[in-house]
């Protein structure tokens, strides 16, 4: 997966793929804050059903 910085760097534009890959996320579900990249990865797995690596995988391939 991407680093941190790479990751927040084009999270805009990450958050634009996600979104249109599963439509049920929303903004709130996507809000990256440092330090809280966890509770953010909680909130993609309950709402999406996927494990931690499962998303690691779907967001460092976009």
């Amino acid at each position: 997966m991407k680093n941190v910085t790479e990751l927040k760097g084009n999270w805009n534009e990450q958050k634009g793929k996600l979104k249109q890959k599963f439509a049920i996320l929303t903004d709130n579900d996507l809000m990256f804050d440092e330090g809280k990249k966890d509770q953010m990865f909680g909130r993609l797995q309950i709402k999406l059903g996927k494990t931690k690596e499962e998303l690691q995988k779907i967001i460092g391939t976009l």
